[in-house]
């Protein structure tokens, strides 16, 4: 795999869309063009945002917010398109409610919640720039849930720019660019505002650092994946010699002799035989 630098990123690398998003001017900005609404300011959470998290089995990228009115938002950047996406969209949604009620919230104070995710891609196939879900009644045009849950999916492939605002479209353009691309003139305050801040980012040492040591997790991560799945593929196919060999009569001892494993992995493999 190739190795990146700081220097060749894009907004759509999760690294420098973290970066850029845990400024609350550009996070605000942001949930401004997505939402159609002003919002007077927001607090990023720099404790879940960019950080290695054990419970996640991972590096956690996504930006955490809270408005004023202490409406939270979770936002992701999504450049390849995975089946799971609407799962993925419900996982995170329980988990702001979970954090919520375990903070001592009830039920009746749960705030409203927006997960957003911003895809490289068509997520539905119909050329939008955003869809937008929330609850409804399949029964009756009029009953509302109102549950306070948003879903919302921006992509980068829309069309129909007469329905959103020409501010969302120019951002959805420069997250869709390529490096070269992405510092053109968008003609757009909030994009020229975001690329002075790229700008800033990348002749930063400190965060040089941090994104290699970022990059450095990831690769370990990846690393013990691969390490696990090879195990695990030998355990099978051990398995199956094991039961093979146990059909056609032969000792135990003769098995763990041919096979070289111990008395307490013959044990281990006897008890997973289908």
């Amino acid at each position: 795999m190739q190795k990146k630098c700081l220097s060749d990123l894009t907004i759509k690398n999760n690294f420098m869309f973290g970066a850029v998003m845990i400024n609350p001017e550009n996070c605000r900005g942001l949930l401004e063009r997505v939402l159609d609404m002003e919002i007077d300011h927001v607090e990023v959470s720099r404790e879940k945002s960019m950080v290695y998290h054990p419970e996640y089995k991972g590096v956690r990228l996504d930006v955490y917010t809270r408005d004023e009115n202490n409406t939270c938002y979770n936002v992701e950047m999504q450049v390849v398109k995975k089946p799971e996406l609407g799962k993925r969209s419900r996982y995170y949604q329980s988990q702001m409610d979970m954090e919520l009620l375990l903070a001592g919230q009830s039920y009746e104070e749960l705030p409203d919640t927006y997960v957003i995710f911003i895809c490289d891609f068509d997520p539905f196939g119909e050329k939008k720039y955003r869809y937008t879900f929330q609850a409804e009644c399949k029964e009756s045009e009029t009953a509302k849930l109102k549950d306070g849950r948003t879903l919302v999916f921006l992509s980068t492939c829309g069309e129909n720019e007469k329905e959103v605002s020409r501010e969302l479209a120019a951002f959805l353009k420069f997250v869709k660019a390529d490096l070269k691309q992405s510092q053109e003139d968008f003609h757009d305050p909030y994009v020229r505002q975001l690329q002075n801040f790229i700008r800033d980012i990348k002749g930063n040492r400190e965060m040089e650092e941090r994104f290699m040591i970022l990059e450095e997790m990831l690769r370990d991560e990846r690393n013990e994946g691969i390490k696990e799945g090879i195990k695990e593929g030998m355990e099978k196919g051990i398995i199956k010699m094991v039961t093979a060999m146990r059909k056609k009569g032969l000792s135990e001892e003769k098995i763990m002799e041919l096979c070289d494993i111990s008395e307490e992995e013959m044990n281990k493999y006897k008890e997973t035989e289908n």
